[in-house]
């Protein structure tokens, strides 16, 4: 039976213990804070990444991973005797990353079959289909299968983020047409979505509590959602945030998970987002 290796990048925010069960290979990206580079932050966990950001006065930085970084991925995957690899990335239209990963199987491409796919996603709408691609191996599809579903599949991906910050996503510039949450209104909590690659701005709350219950109306209102995860900037609401959906969807259905550094980077703290799959 064919062993295909499923990678993905930092941006999906799986958390290490779910990607370890799931056979999935995580390629990070850099990220700095202040003085302080990438060859430290990635030996943080995510909850000391936001404990760091809560104390400095800098807002953290990244950069996409080099291409060798993911040869040295597949070249692994070439190791342990798979005969391909899947790789789910973040936006294109975000970040360099596909491109990075593309460059990385083209180096690779006489010893192993690669597939790049590029999620239009971030957090775990990238993070729902790096699973559902590993599941798809570990059940012993193909290659081309695997990929031909998860790009077909990236469609039916919904991400929307609630902020409690603007100061991060403002000097990001990754925000599109979410530039009009800008400007004098700045007690606003703006909802934002990720539509076809690009964060775009869906709604202005004008409290926190508002904001949330707001996106867990995202939730409620959708038919047919088939996985869902909820993703958190070490936000202390998010377990009220969850109740707000118990009557639809139990807290034991709900894939809960930081949102890490690269994310974490443009959303700023105790942002709390849906991440959700339409069947």
């Amino acid at each position: 039976m064919a062993s295909i290796r499923v990678v993905t990048d930092s941006g999906a925010d799986l958390d290490p213990s779910v990607a370890k069960d799931h056979g999935i290979a995580v390629v990070a990206l850099d990220v700095r804070l202040g003085d302080i580079g990438p060859e430290v932050t990635r030996t943080w966990s995510v909850q000391e990444f936001w404990q760091q950001c809560a104390n400095s006065s800098s807002l953290p930085e990244t950069s996409a991973p080099s291409p060798g970084a993911f040869v040295e991925v597949f070249v692994s995957a070439i190791a342990d005797g798979c005969d391909g690899v899947v790789c789910v990335t973040l936006s294109s239209k975000l970040s360099a990353t596909y491109q990075a990963a593309c460059a990385g199987a083209l180096e690779v491409q006489d010893r192993i079959a690669v597939r790049v796919v590029d999620s239009l996603s971030v957090t775990m709408g990238e993070g729902i289909l790096a699973l559902q691609a590993a599941r798809a191996a570990q059940a012993g599809a193909g290659l081309d299968e695997i990929a031909d579903a998860v790009t077909r599949d990236r469609d039916r991906i919904r991400v929307y983020g609630a902020l409690d910050t603007l100061d991060n996503l403002r000097k990001g510039g990754r925000i599109g047409s979410a530039q009009a949450i800008f400007g004098s209104l700045l007690a606003i909590k703006p909802v934002i979505e990720v539509r076809d690659g690009v964060v775009e701005a869906e709604s202005r709350q004008r409290t926190r509590s508002r904001s949330l219950e707001y996106l867990a109306g995202k939730v409620k209102d959708a038919a047919g959602v088939e996985v869902l995860a909820v993703v958190h900037a070490a936000a202390g609401d998010v377990d009220s945030f969850i109740s707000l959906l118990a009557d639809k969807f139990p807290p034991e259905e709900i894939l809960v998970s930081y949102i890490g550094a690269v994310i974490g980077t443009h959303s700023g703290p105790g942002c709390i987002g849906i991440c959700f799959k339409l069947r």
